[in-house]
């Protein structure tokens, strides 16, 4: 970026705080931010005329206030697809850990607990076999359902819009229009939707306790789709076999009890964690700043009714 323009670059590894960044959208025509910097219409409303871009770090964007962004005339852009397959990974990683209970084989190794094999030792599951159903269909939902059907998992999904039948057929996964009836019937839950409006505790406490009390629920989107007080509840009482989050509903996990639980497996927000990932959303953003500079619409211009 520094080759290309005038670059200031913000503070290393940290969130810009937000005296920062209401400098920076007075001074700048282009911010680059990531899901850490907060961009709500206050600071929009506070934004320089000359600041016409605000090209994103990263997939999501619910930490920008994209409709008031448009209103002023600053597009949007951020880096989807890169992150697609480093999230499914991940997410069949937490689907494994919690199921073969990996972090406890793990703990007991570490604290030299280990006397040797016994028959019924931290007992797991067999994956293979097991009902997965997919809360949102995208790239990610459709990388995880690729996955789990090479594991020998029979893969179902609950999408705002069906997947044409060649996609389905593709993917190998059922289609179900209501998401009661398919939470009901998994075994393992995975949740792959962006948190909007409208998914904002999607999966609330009247509907985990639809769940299976043998099912367990991983989530590698935002952790806002799934009501955590809740959850905890359900897995402390045994309602639930398990969880594996790699997202919350705050940056860090503030629920003392979630952390303390052995069938929980929580990671700090590393799904799309690797270098080869981050060097492609770093390009992806020059390529949505120089083609904005060049006086043409960024190939990764996010639209306010996508949310």
């Amino acid at each position: 970026m520094s080759e290309l323009f005038d670059v200031t670059l913000g503070p290393r590894d940290r969130p810009m705080t937000r005296a920062e960044l209401a400098d920076a959208m007075r001074t700048a025509d282009v911010l680059v931010p990531n899901l850490r910097d907060r961009i709500d219409n206050t600071l929009v409303a506070q934004s320089g005329a000359n600041l016409r871009l605000i090209a994103n770090y990263g997939a999501g964007v619910d930490h920008i206030d994209v409709a008031t962004c448009r209103q002023r005339g600053i597009l949007v852009s951020n880096t989807p697809s890169v992150v697609t397959e480093d999230t499914a990974d991940m997410t069949m990683a937490l689907i494994l850990a919690v199921t073969r209970r990996i972090p406890e084989g793990l703990a007991l190794m570490r604290s030299n607990d280990f006397d040797g094999w016994s028959p019924n030792a931290l007992l797991g599951g067999r994956i293979a076999g097991r009902r997965l159903g997919i809360l949102g269909m995208g790239r990610i939902g459709q990388a995880v359902a690729r996955r789990a059907n090479a594991f020998g998992m029979q893969v179902h999904y609950h999408n705002r819009k069906r997947l044409r039948e060649e996609t389905e057929s593709a993917v190998g996964a059922t289609y179900w229009e209501s998401l009661d009836q398919m939470v009901a019937r998994m075994d393992v839950l995975s949740v792959n939707c962006p948190h909007t409006p409208s998914t904002f505790h999607l999966m609330n406490a009247r509907r985990l306790k639809l769940m299976k009390p043998e099912a367990v629920i991983v989530n590698t989107s935002r952790g806002e789709v799934i009501d955590e007080n809740a959850l905890t509840r359900m897995l402390k009482a045994g309602d639930l076999a398990g969880a594996g989050l790699d997202v919350f509903d705050h940056t860090n996990v503030e629920n003392a009890d979630l952390r303390s639980l052995k069938n929980v497996v929580l990671l700090p927000h590393m799904g799309s964690a690797t270098q080869e990932g981050r060097s492609e959303m770093g390009e992806k953003v020059i390529i949505n700043i120089k083609t904005f500079a060049d006086g043409h619409r960024p190939p990764d211009q996010v639209f306010a009714a996508m949310l």
